[in-house]
């Protein structure tokens, strides 16, 4: 299962000619491919689907803000499949969730589903035995999204022996999708891994998905396609050779439904009531998918850069008149987006933003850009808070017990008014809007925008972050309910020196 490799060991005993070899290496270029090209099958007929459609035929969205639910339904869609089921991710580890899918997959594929498996190259290092086993059922098709060329088990050294493609490789699929039947699809933020269901012993998120059902759906099936059938995209085997003396595709698809945990069981009956309740309940509204275009050419070009969603991004904001709430893992803001907040804020709209903190921050140098931001921002009249990683409420994202857990953010959505929200898979920051593919459903429900403000109320509340406030003499204080802090909220001494150094690098592009 493609999963990013825990331990990364590279020898510091490099000869002058092995490294001028391996420099040389690396820069060998990757050609893209062009294949018989691959379509979405028109919308089921399934007497399920019909069905549910008899009780709403528009658009319908729920909510998916909590762990539990957004595995259930998952797998609930994955069982409910009759013929297709197309799945678009960022990264897939090999635990408890990312096993209970791939099993789910599995049984869905010896139905005789047709399942297409479209993943990005960044974390699938050390897995090739993984995937070669998947792409080999007979009804699975595995491909990679703009692949190193060069397949190395370790990170380090993959990462070097691809140097003279960074250009191309620093361009990624940040898309998540999963869609069933041409009818259902889940889309938002969360990857394929523990810590984005709350179910990670050490480390969770809070995070954000759609269950989208209704005619729109067809649209997220055409996105799909389009990276599906895009040059870049690589079937498994024109980059991965044949695995030989581990387990066979038969004995590793077993050996995944024996190991995989937190399986749903359910009958067909309770599948159907499960999807007419949700429907009756779920929330209606017009929809419209934002989303990047795969490169057509070559993904380093400037003109090919997926910059689609960015620039409806930067309109959605002048749009606002009242207020601009954006939850966002990482913010890091272009020049323009901060051109869009000053002009919103000078429009007397109020701009709320939440954000990770240095220590609920998984990715320490993306914090440390974005804290080069923070006076700016404050100054320009935005209401800043910063999630604690020891939130008091982070029992509403995690398993329990909690004691020991932390807590980040890595939900991605904007509220616009009282009656617009966005909600995918876009950070506000360089990287998601101008170097990664990413998707977001823009939906216009005043019912669905207050349902979101309520969720994030206890985000916001004091006990669980930080409220940012500039004093007179031009400090900035973290303020909770139980404490004022004159520095940033670091895990350590260590940290804020790590911090510290990340902030002199000119980094703020990739971030």
């Amino acid at each position: 299962m493609p999963a990013q490799t825990k331990k990364c060991r590279a020898s510091l005993r490099i000869s002058t000619g092995t490294f001028l070899s391996l420099f040389l290496a690396g820069c060998a270029t990757l050609k893209p491919v062009e294949l018989p090209e691959s379509y979405a099958t028109p919308p089921s007929s399934a007497a399920l689907w019909t069905s549910i459609e008899q009780i709403r035929a528009d658009d319908w969205i729920h909510l998916l803000n909590e762990g539990d639910e957004a595995i259930e339904w998952r797998l609930r869609a994955i069982d409910s499949a009759m013929e297709s089921i197309d799945l678009q991710t960022f990264l897939w580890d090999d635990d408890s969730v990312g096993l209970s899918v791939l099993r789910h997959l599995f049984d869905a594929a010896d139905r005789g589903v047709r399942v297409r498996l479209l993943l990005d190259d960044t974390f699938t290092s050390s897995h090739a035995e993984e995937i070669w086993n998947i792409d080999h059922h007979p009804n699975i098709e595995y491909r990679i999204y703009n692949p190193f060329r060069r397949r190395y088990d370790s990170v380090v050294v993959r990462q070097l022996m691809n140097l003279g493609e960074f250009g191309r490789l620093d361009h990624r699929m940040h898309n998540k999708a999963l869609i069933v039947d041409n009818r259902v699809a889940i889309m938002g933020g969360r990857n394929l891994a523990n810590e984005y269901f709350g179910a990670h012993e050490k480390a969770n998120f809070r995070d954000l998905e759609l269950l989208l059902g209704g005619p729109h759906v067809t649209t997220l099936s055409d996105t799909f396609d389009n990276f599906w059938n895009n040059n870049w995209s690589f079937p498994e085997d024109l980059l991965i050779e044949e695995r030989r003396g581990g387990l066979s595709p038969d004995e590793y698809a077993q050996w995944v439904k024996v190991t995989a945990k937190r399986i749903l069981d359910e009958d067909a009956g309770q599948r159907i009531l499960a999807w007419r309740e949700i429907a009756e309940n779920a929330f209606t509204g017009e929809v419209v998918l934002l989303a990047d275009e795969p490169a057509p050419d070559n993904p380093k070009l400037a003109d090919e850069l997926p910059v689609q969603l960015s620039t409806e991004l930067m309109k959605l904001f002048d749009q606002a008149r009242e207020e601009l709430i954006l939850i966002s893992a990482y913010f890091v803001p272009t020049q323009e987006m901060e051109a869009a907040i000053e002009r919103a804020e000078k429009r007397g709209v109020q701009v709320r933003i939440l954000t990770n903190s240095i220590r609920s921050n998984n990715h320490l140098a993306a914090h440390s850009v974005y804290r080069k931001h923070i006076h700016r921002l404050i100054q320009h009249g935005a209401d800043l808070h910063e999630v604690r990683a020891l939130a008091k409420d982070r029992h509403v994202y995690m398993q329990m017990p909690v004691d020991t857990k932390h807590l980040g953010l890595h939900a991605k959505f904007i509220l616009i008014d009282d009656y617009l929200s966005m909600i995918g898979s876009a950070n506000l920051d360089p990287r998601s809007l101008r170097l990664n593919t990413e998707m977001a459903l823009l939906i216009r429900s005043k019912e669905l925008n207050q349902k979101l403000r309520e969720l994030i109320q206890v985000d916001f509340h004091l006990r669980n972050a930080w409220h940012l406030q500039e004093q007179d003499d031009g400090s900035i204080h973290w303020v909770s309910d139980d404490v004022k802090l004159e520095k940033q909220p670091s895990g350590s001494t260590l940290q804020a020196l790590e911090d510290w150094f990340l902030g002199l690098l000119p980094i703020e592009g990739e971030m």
